[in-house]
């Protein structure tokens, strides 16, 4: 009979427990180098915005704590070291160098508010000592800078969708409310306003870095705008919208996402948050619509020790800012380094964080990772309906 079998100078297959050797081998060789890598977030952890600054960076430790649970190929861990600011421009920069000195950070994140963060970037800090921010919150339109990574869609979305569903309703007049020296939000409000049809008919100020928000509201009490809509950190916004209610203001009160729901809930009466409209950039923290809203609610049950700040869309923020700082670690392949955690956050590409997508890409124009906005109205017991 004729010898059909086939001569081959192939291996032999490996034997599974030699497969399983070699793999483990692999990953002790990258967890052996593997390091604890510290993130350094300088805020308001006293003052008008300190519910904020302690949500947020909740929100970053929940983060950290579950990529520490399972750190992945390369093994590096996160920590959270926070400073306080008081939310004073001044004090941003000198604390952040210290804890530069002491922590020898990876990334900055989580800082909170326009003259805090100018004062970071005048400071020339990022570019110094080419550390990477990521995730602020500031009322400005964009941030362009190669070494700042934004988490939360930029206020000029915010405007234009706040715009938008004010003429969706039928309003016609608008007055604006917002800090002194934000004329780039001004110009933009008018040019949004002249392209829907609606007419810009008022505006007051409130001096920047305060929360002195009850003058604007008595000016403008006379105004005969239908809607106001207010760009303002959520201090200055509870002011002006205590004021304007309790003197008998009927206008419909849309708010940017800089008025954090749960701080105006703490000083406002239910009656006078009726019916105000808040943009949010973040998914609802209250509702398990998404997945990663599932995975936060999780996360922040399990929290050990318990939260010291309520559950809230600040902490969400936070919470996504860290899982982006985490999954950029994730894909640093060599030594992790800032400028390893930088460049792997430009090659992110688009990144379905649990429901939510985000990208980034190279240069300052695509470093702003989510264009997430949607309305949040208060009911007439003060809670969020949607």
């Amino acid at each position: 009979m004729e010898d059909l079998s086939i001569a081959t100078n192939a291996p032999k297959p490996r034997p599974r427990w030699r497969q399983l050797v070699a793999s483990a081998a692999l990953l002790l060789a990258g967890t052996a180098n593997a390091e604890n890598l510290t993130v350094v977030m300088v805020g308001p952890m006293s003052g008008p915005e300190a519910v904020v600054g302690r949500s947020y960076a909740a929100g970053l430790q929940l983060a950290f704590d579950g990529h520490n649970r399972s750190s992945g190929a390369n093994g590096h861990t996160l920590q959270l070291l926070r400073g306080n600011d008081g939310g004073r421009g001044a004090d941003t920069v000198s604390e952040t160098r210290r804890l530069l000195a002491e922590g020898r950070p990876v990334a900055l994140a989580g800082y909170v508010g326009d003259e805090p963060v100018s004062a970071l970037l005048r400071s020339g800090l990022l570019e110094q000592e080419r550390l990477p921010l990521v995730g602020s919150k500031t009322i400005q339109l964009e941030v362009e800078n190669p070494w700042v990574f934004g988490v939360r869609a930029s206020t000029s979305i915010e405007l234009t969708k706040l715009v938008q569903h004010m003429k969706t309703v039928g309003l016609q007049r608008v007055a604006l409310f917002h800090e002194e020296g934000a004329q780039a939000v001004v110009a933009r409000t008018e040019a949004l306003c002249k392209e829907a049809g609606l007419q810009l008919v008022a505006r007051a100020s409130y001096p920047a870095g305060s929360s002195r928000g009850l003058p604007a509201a008595e000016q403008l009490l006379g105004s005969p705008a239908q809607a106001i809509l207010i760009v303002s950190s959520s201090a200055a916004a509870s002011a002006f919208i205590e004021g304007y209610r309790s003197s008998g203001g009927k206008a419909q009160l849309f708010a940017h996402s800089g008025a954090d729901i749960e701080q105006l809930s703490k000083r406002l009466a239910d009656e006078h948050m009726q019916n105000l409209a808040i943009a949010q950039v973040v998914p609802n923290p209250y509702k398990g619509t998404l997945k990663l809203s599932r995975e936060f609610a999780a996360a922040a049950a399990s929290a050990n020790p318990p939260l010291e700040v309520p559950v809230g869309f600040t902490m969400m923020e936070g919470y996504i800012a860290g899982r982006l700082i985490a999954e950029g670690v994730r894909r640093i392949s060599g030594p992790p380094s800032r400028e390893a955690l930088r460049n792997a956050l430009e090659r992110l590409g688009t990144l379905d964080l649990s429901g939510l997508r985000l990208t980034l890409g190279p240069g300052p124009i695509n470093h702003t990772a989510s264009q997430w906005v949607e309305l949040s109205i208060v009911n007439r017991e003060g809670k969020i309906r949607q």
